[in-house]
């Protein structure tokens, strides 16, 4: 499982230009699954995201997480971070989980970081999603499990 985590002072997804989800500040995560991935998966890195120190105190420093900061998750199904392009000009996604064995496991994740505390809101899986992001910072992390 990959986790493409943004800082954001807001983001929101529009399918078939109605908004769909929104949040103010908080963590905008792409998550993809792939083969094997399972619930242990989903409950590692939602515990890692909630309690990820990323978010700046009074003094500057990234010593907050977003439960810290009372933020917000938004939750973006996004398979493509599984894409092989070492080879020729067309990504291969063949590493990503099927969208029957995906779709559960993205739900869960949402499940497992709301129950941690985070107020969490999803995008709506196999859709053509517009996804608005304010990236404060600019931050952006990487998680695998």
């Amino acid at each position: 499982m990959r986790a493409l985590i943004q800082r954001v002072s807001r983001a929101s997804v529009t399918v078939n230009q109605q908004t769909i989800s929104a949040i103010g500040k908080g963590l905008l995560i792409l998550l993809g699954v792939g083969h094997g991935d399972d619930e242990t998966q989903a409950q590692f890195l939602a515990e890692k995201i909630a309690n990820l120190r990323i978010f700046e105190d009074e003094n500057g420093k990234t010593n907050l997480s977003v439960l810290d900061v009372q933020g917000q998750a938004l939750v973006v199904s996004q398979f493509t971070l599984y894409a092989d392009a070492r080879k020729g000009r067309r990504p291969s996604f063949i590493d990503a989980a099927l969208p029957h064995v995906a779709e559960p496991l993205v739900t869960r994740f949402a499940e497992l970081l709301n129950a941690q505390g985070v107020p969490t809101q999803t995008g709506q899986f196999g859709a053509h999603m517009h996804v608005e992001i304010h990236n404060d910072g600019p931050v952006t992390i990487w998680l695998e499990k």
